[in-house]
């Protein structure tokens, strides 16, 4: 534009927007209108669908939700009348969900049963969520507990976090491709969400939880709980936390029901009296709450929370399986790995067998009952059992690990050289480069990310600045790929600048951009944690000990014997030049 043209828009008294700005932002408005209507015209022909089903269902022409999750045996207590919740799951997509408090570093066995519930409603297309519990955690449910959990230190506990998201995350990853394994074709309708609920009940105040929910709550019936009953009885009493644990678990409920949908909660066996709570709590606020838009004074059946429950965990001769009981089967791969799932598995008893192929696989049952008649016909083979571990492997931990853990199994029982479950042939350059910058390097992904867990010295993180960090927690082949990282910002770290303290338990990642020896110091977690990821699934949690301490343990990590090399011989220099000063 010449310079007299422009200058004779400056006596306007409105601002001057050239054309190319207005038609960039006709584009973006039109642009946005096309996605609401396409929007809204996704969301029409879902209901559509939906509806469409749920005539084939009353005319008995297609299996309705509950009926197909009560043959597989996920079903064992209903709270409310049960053709009620059949006919809500038949007339309306709702949404439901399955908490888990991350009071351990893994989730086990006994956490999948109500997993594997949601799982199913998820790729039959309701609305499935995942809640961790970050905040109520902190206060442990005393359900079935007959003393109160051991407080754990702050930083174990957003450990805990941190792996038990990260193995949720991946979890789903395993359903969406078991779900294309068996033929369920992912629909745009189909929605997943993986929750904390730290994000909504640190801004609870008690004033609101009281005049929302207090005031609808018993005292009577909470002193009637099992739970409570159970502790006063035994002398060893109970916290007023832990008696407060079930309006937190409610206002859990409540909060994904008024935002989201959220009408069912799944839950395991000892389960049924909070999950009845959250229902009771529910019914009193939407009649009760008072904004008006929110409140709902009629009965309206299709808004109506429902809850159940799934069996307890148990062999056919009735052990137990779970934290409690000292025999978890931990679904991380650190903590027991793909081959020794797949051994578990293999030794089920012929009893067990086929109500495990039920529970923890996808496979039609009509599939499962053909390989139940040729399990018979030669027990010997174990080829029930084969195929349980092989299934339950790959949703655990992946397609490949269960090929793997298969592979070695046959190796080691053939007489075939053994080689360790899913390690690669590579030189220590590519185990540790970085993919973003390395193109050799094998991709990471979910199946193959390697070990989250390490511990680092002091001195390797405290007055150091990232590149180096990053080196000595493997996430880069040397310092100077560490810098590479910082410069294209392509490391993380979890949480803000000197907000360690609130990181809210859940996963915030800031790209690193500078080299400043004392950033890293700002967003350790409780002092002694810090976070860091390259690319998606290539994660370090280090926890950072004295040095004496990583020494004594026998702990090691790239760049630490050179480290220690150059502070000797700076040691050595130091005590030269005192002697020749002496």
């Amino acid at each position: 534009m010449a310079a007299t043209s422009f200058f004779k828009y400056l006596a306007r008294p409105q601002p001057y927007i050239c054309k190319r700005c207005i038609r960039n932002r006709n584009i973006a408005r039109e642009s946005r209108r096309a996605i609401t209507q396409n929007f809204l015209r996704k969301t029409y022909d879902a209901e559509l669908e939906w509806k469409a089903q749920a005539v084939k269902i009353k005319a008995g022409k297609k299996q309705n939700m509950m009926s197909i999750l009560e043959e597989r045996g996920f079903v064992k207590d209903i709270a409310g009348e049960k053709d009620a919740l059949s006919s809500l799951m038949t007339e309306k997509r709702i949404g439901a969900y399955v908490g888990i408090d991350p009071t351990a570093p893994s989730l086990h066995m006994g956490h999948l049963l109500p997993l594997m519930t949601l799982f199913w409603m998820y790729m039959n297309g309701f609305h499935a969520v995942t809640l961790l519990g970050g905040a109520t955690a902190k206060i442990g449910d005393p359900t079935g507990r007959t003393t109160a959990r051991e407080q754990k230190h702050s930083d174990v506990h957003k450990a805990n976090v941190i792996s038990m998201h990260l193995q949720l995350k991946q979890l789903w990853v395993n359903v969406g491709c078991l779900a294309i394994k068996y033929g369920y074709r992912r629909n745009w309708s189909w929605k997943r969400g993986l929750l904390n609920n730290n994000s909504w009940i640190n801004k609870l105040t008690m004033m609101d939880l009281m005049k929302v929910l207090g005031s609808g709550t018993r005292v009577g019936t909470m002193l009637n709980r099992d739970s409570v009953k159970t502790r006063l009885e035994s002398g060893n009493g109970m916290s007023f936390s832990e008696f407060c644990y079930p309006l937190l678990q409610a206002w859990d409920w409540w909060h994904m029901y008024n935002t989201i949908g959220v009408q069912v909660q799944i839950g395991g066996s000892d389960q049924f009296g909070n999950i009845c709570a959250g229902m009771d709590a529910i019914n009193y606020i939407r009649k009760t709450y008072h904004d008006p838009s929110i409140r709902q004074e009629k009965e309206e059946p299709l808004m109506a929370p429902y809850g159940f429950t799934t069996p307890l965990l148990t062999t056919s001769s009735g052990a137990k399986f779970g934290k409690s009981a000292g025999n978890a089967i931990w679904l991380d791969p650190e903590m027991l790995s793909s081959f020794d799932l797949y051994q578990f598995f293999l030794r089920s008893s012929d009893s067990d067998v086929e109500r495990y192929l039920k529970l923890f696989t996808f496979l039609p049952l009509e599939h499962i009952e053909l390989v139940m008649q040729s399990h018979i016909q030669d027990p010997s083979k174990r080829a029930a059992q084969h195929l349980l571990a092989r299934e339950f492997v790959e949703l655990a931990h992946g397609a490949q690990a269960a090929k793997n853990a298969e592979m070695q199994h046959k190796k080691m029982f053939k007489g075939g050289p053994a080689t360790k479950e899913g390690t690669n042939a590579k030189s220590p350059q590519e185990s540790y480069m970085s993919p973003s910058l390395n193109r050799k390097a094998p991709a990471i992904s979910s199946h193959n990310a390697p070990s989250k867990h390490i511990v680092l010295p002091k001195s390797l993180v405290f007055g150091q600045a990232f590149p180096k960090i990053l080196h000595a927690a493997g996430l880069a082949s040397s310092k100077g790929e560490g810098h590479k990282l910082v410069m294209n910002q392509g490391a993380y770290v979890a949480s803000d600048p000197g907000r360690a303290s609130t990181m809210g338990d859940a996963l915030t990642w800031l790209p690193i951009k500078n080299f400043d020896p004392e950033l890293p110091k700002q967003f350790l977690i409780e002092e002694n944690l810090l976070v860091l990821r390259v690319g998606k699934w290539n994660i370090r949690m280090c926890r950072i000990i004295n040095d004496e301490e990583f020494e004594t343990q026998g702990h090691s990590c790239p760049g630490w014997e050179e480290f220690k090399a150059a502070q000797a011989k700076a040691k050595a220099v130091e005590q030269e030049f005192k002697e020749a000063a002496a």
